[in-house]
């Protein structure tokens, strides 16, 4: 009882009224999420100060979102979207997914209507809708300068992602179809809190809109509309205000997470 409470608490948050799974549901309930939930790491680095080494509770990750606008990264998101569809009746598994090194990231699989899915809020991109694994040619998503691209499934069944800035290649993954509990997580979960992890040493927010997307890459704001992309610079004085304005963090919040990274890494992501 207590944890349908969570996930009605879970739809609340994303304006979102329960339904029989169906493709136009899932459409409609991956949409609110991406709009809703935020790509961050201002949680994580509270939960490292917390002396935390793994995934919050889901009512404290429902708890970030209602009173903070948190979401997280992959592991958080993507696991608990998981959770919901799984509660809504939607046929989904958890799977990783592969960067520089093995199962860094986690993505969701579903199948609805005969098809296969992949539905992804936690990797800082416009996934807006479900992505189809049942591609014959290269499946293309543009927002500003940058630009996705799902290939089809090799002869293993993988599925490549890449990701390119201004036309260079940046970034990628390669999910794989097998389902995972997400046990199997904890190592590299733990390790994502470590002190020369990445996501302890940047400072890193998307929050995706109707028409575009905000994103924070350090002390860089960068604001994406229809067509238009305007990026600025921002001191570390003045980013917890501007953080406020534009994701609604609090910026007590977020400067008191900016203070836990001494310097802050270069990275694109």
């Amino acid at each position: 009882m207590h944890q349908e409470k969570q996930f009605d608490k879970y739809l609340n948050l994303l304006g979102v009224e329960s339904s029989s799974p169906s493709f136009e549901f899932l459409c409609k309930i991956v949409r609110a999420h991406l709009l809703r939930i935020p790509f961050e790491n201002v949680s994580k680095l509270l939960y490292k100060q917390k002396g935390m080494d793994n995934l919050p509770s889901l009512p404290a990750y429902l708890n970030g979102i209602e009173k903070y606008n948190f979401g997280g990264t992959c592991y958080a998101n993507n696991y608990y979207f998981n959770l919901l569809l799984n509660h809504l009746g939607f046929k989904v598994k958890l799977c990783g997914a592969d960067m520089k090194n093995p199962d860094v990231h986690i993505i969701n699989i579903v199948t609805v209507e005969g098809y296969e899915y992949i539905v992804d809020g936690g990797y800082a991109a416009p996934f807006l809708k479900p992505l189809p694994r049942f591609l014959t040619d290269d499946y293309v998503i543009n927002l500003g300068s940058e630009k996705f691209i799902l290939k089809p499934q090799d002869k293993n069944g993988l599925s490549k992602l890449e990701q390119y800035f201004e036309g260079e290649f940046k970034h990628w993954y390669t999910a794989k179809p097998k389902p995972r509990s997400i046990e199997e997580f904890h190592g590299v979960i733990k390790d994502s809190y470590a002190d020369n992890a990445m996501f302890m040493n940047i400072f890193r927010i998307t929050r995706f809109t109707k028409k575009g997307s905000l994103a924070i890459r350090n002390l860089q704001l960068t604001k994406v509309t229809d067509s238009l992309t305007t990026i600025n610079e921002l001191t570390r004085s003045e980013c917890p205000a501007i953080v406020e304005n534009n994701f609604l963090i609090p910026a007590e919040v977020v400067e008191e997470a900016l203070s836990t990274i001494k310097e802050l890494k270069n990275t694109f992501y």
